[in-house]
């Protein structure tokens, strides 16, 4: 065989192989030759020119993550700390996008510095138009204002911002101990007030109660009391019924109807004497007291028979 066509031969393959690249998954890799950008490879098996074609960049298309450590001042003058996560990535594998994260800045260190310092800038202006008392409940506000005024500056260098978490947000031991106190306060002038409602609403209730158990009383006595005038009248209704009929008897038999009224003041003496209990009553037992006590008890019937 030939030994330049072997060489030949071998120059070719030698070619060949150091034409090959391969690009990882979730990477491009930029091409320039003579120092001016040729093309983009993608993931996968590519081929370049040896020595004319240089791979000048690989670039990832991944999402990629930094952490943020920074102090912004309020309208107040205090001082706020944030810690924060910034997740962002190439927008797309598009050629012109490609070049811009390219070519855009020197280094990967320099695009992180501005990167940080516009997240930074932006969260100090937006912080520094609040006061430190309204920091805390517009931390989803800040994360808003800040993608709104980040995304247009970084879409122009081939990324966007995917997303901002503020994790922690701290003030100087001064300001926490003084919010503190407020809170505290706060709680006590709540538990205050709730507790002097409990004790409104306890008494009205008990008010109301008592209010209402009073009228019970008064309809239940008002209804006893109508009940007993009642049983009263029919009593009275019955031993004018009783007394008629005896007297009439009496009157058949020729007897003095008197004698009722003494059969019931003797009665009225023995129930005296029966359910007394130490008291001492007076009864007046001469005839003319007799005779009193007999009209007095005529009258009483009479005016007890008229009604």
């Amino acid at each position: 065989m030939n030994p330049g066509f072997i060489i030949l031969l071998v120059l070719i393959l030698l070619i060949l192989f150091l034409g090959l690249v391969t690009v990882g998954q979730g990477t491009v890799a930029v091409v320039t030759m003579f120092g001016k950008y040729r093309r983009v490879l993608h993931a996968g098996l590519n081929f370049k020119i040896p020595f004319l074609e240089i791979i000048s960049k690989r670039i990832s298309t991944q999402n990629r993550s930094v952490e943020l450590e920074f102090q912004a001042v309020t309208i107040d003058q205090a001082n706020v700390y944030f810690k924060s996560m910034l997740l962002y990535s190439v927008v797309n594998q598009e050629e012109e996008t490609i070049k811009n994260v390219a070519f855009k800045f020197i280094s990967d260190k320099d695009f992180m510095q501005a990167l940080v310092r516009t997240i930074e800038g932006n969260i100090r202006a937006y912080v520094a138009t609040r006061k430190q008392t309204e920091i805390l409940s517009l931390r989803r506000d800040i994360v808003q204002d800040v993608k709104e005024q980040v995304d247009s500056v970084l879409e122009g260098w081939g990324f966007h911002l995917l997303d901002l978490q503020i994790n922690d947000i701290t003030f100087d031991q001064a300001i926490i101990e003084s919010m503190s106190k407020v809170v505290a306060s706060n709680n006590l002038k709540a538990a205050a007030e709730n507790e002097g409602q409990a004790l409104l609403i306890t008494k009205t209730k008990a008010a109301e109660a008592e209010g209402n158990s009073i009228k019970i009383s008064a309809s239940a006595e008002r209804e006893a009391a109508m009940l007993r005038g009642q049983g009263v009248a029919l009593f009275r209704e019955e031993v004018a019924k009783g007394m008629t009929a005896a007297a009439d008897q009496m009157k058949q038999a020729n007897l003095d109807t008197n004698v009722i009224l003494f059969s019931m003041w003797t009665e009225a003496i023995k129930y005296f004497a029966e359910t007394s209990k130490g008291n001492v009553i007076f009864l007046d037992g001469s005839a003319e007291g007799m005779d009193k006590t007999m009209k007095q008890i005529q009258a009483m019937m009479l005016k007890n028979f008229k009604k």
